[in-house]
C-alpha cells in the first residue's frame, strides 16, 4: 500500500468530466503557462471507445468558463494534480500522460509543477482549449483503445481522472486499461478516478482489468485528498505496474 497523509482537508474530488452535482474545494492555485515543454502534435482520428461525443456535456471554452467560476468562487480546482504531484514526490517520477485530458486543466498545473506532461483526448473542441492555454505542451488527439499507434514511449503515472473510465463505449474498458498500463515504466502509477452507479463499471471490474493487464492495487480512497474508501459512490484507485516481472514492490 503506497503511505498517504493522515490529515483531512475540507476539499472534495474535483473532476475533469462536469459531475453529478457541484464539487466543493478549497483553496485556489493560480495557473501559469509553463515553459520548455515538448511543441503541439494533434492526431486527427475519430474514436470508438468512448460515448463522451454523445453527450451534450459543455465543450471547449463553455467548459473551462464553468471551471473558472468554481475558481472565482475560492475553489481548488487541482486536487487531481496535488495527488499526482504527491505520489510522484514519493516514486521519485517525473512523466505523466494524461489520458482523456479534457481541457488541460490537470495537465497544465501539473506542467507548471515542473511534471513533463502529454495530454491525449478524443474530443477535439476540448483539446483546442487545450491548446490555446498552453501551446508548448503536447496535445494529441486519440482513441485511448488504440494509443498504440500514437505513442510508444512510458511514463511514471498515468492519469484517467474526470469519470473518463464510464465514458468508454461498455466492452471497451479492459482495452484501454491495458493500453494504460502498457504505457507505464517498470514501477509505475495508473491512478484513476471515477464515480460508481448501478449499472456502470464496478470497482472489482476494473481491478480485475488492472490485474490482467499486469498491474497490482496499491491504494484506494474516496476523493482526491485521500480521504478513505468507505464504498461511497466515487473512488480514486491507484495501481502498479511491477518494477521487475513478478515484483510491485
Amino acid at each position: 500500500m503506497l503511505p498517504h497523509r493522515t490529515t483531512r482537508r475540507r476539499g472534495r474530488r474535483s473532476l475533469d468530466r462536469p459531475p453529478d452535482r457541484e464539487p466543493s474545494f478549497g483553496h485556489v492555485t493560480p495557473v501559469d503557462v509553463p515553459k520548455g515543454q515538448p511543441s503541439t502534435t494533434v492526431h486527427d482520428d475519430g474514436a470508438v471507445s468512448t460515448r463522451w461525443q454523445d453527450t451534450d456535456a459543455p465543450r471547449g471554452d463553455d467548459y473551462d468558463q464553468r471551471w473558472a467560476r468554481l475558481a472565482e468562487s475560492g475553489a481548488s480546482i487541482h486536487g487531481e494534480a496535488d495527488l499526482v504531484d504527491g505520489l510522484l514526490a514519493q516514486t521519485g517520477g517525473h512523466r505523466v500522460l494524461d489520458a482523456g485530458c479534457g481541457t488541460g486543466r490537470v495537465a497544465v498545473e501539473l506542467a507548471r509543477r515542473g511534471r513533463f506532461v502529454v495530454g491525449v483526448d478524443a474530443d477535439p473542441d476540448m483539446l483546442s482549449a487545450a491548446r490555446a492555454k498552453a501551446a508548448d505542451l503536447e496535445w494529441i488527439q486519440a482513441d485511448l483503445a488504440e494509443l498504440d499507434d500514437h505513442r510508444r514511449e512510458s511514463f511514471d503515472l498515468v492519469l484517467l481522472a474526470g469519470n473518463v473510465m464510464i465514458f468508454l463505449t461498455p466492452g471497451s474498458e479492459e482495452r484501454v486499461v491495458r493500453q494504460m498500463v502498457d504505457r507505464l515504466a517498470p514501477g509505475g502509477l495508473l491512478v484513476t478516478g471515477f464515480s460508481l452507479r448501478p449499472g456502470r463499471l464496478t470497482l472489482d471490474e476494473y481491478d480485475h482489468f488492472a490485474a490482467r493487464a499486469g498491474a497490482t492495487a496499491a491504494a484506494r480512497w474516496a476523493t482526491w485528498d485521500r480521504e478513505p474508501y468507505d464504498r461511497g459512490d466515487y473512488a480514486v484507485s491507484v495501481h502498479r505496474r511491477p518494477d521487475v516481472a513478478g515484483s510491485s514492490s
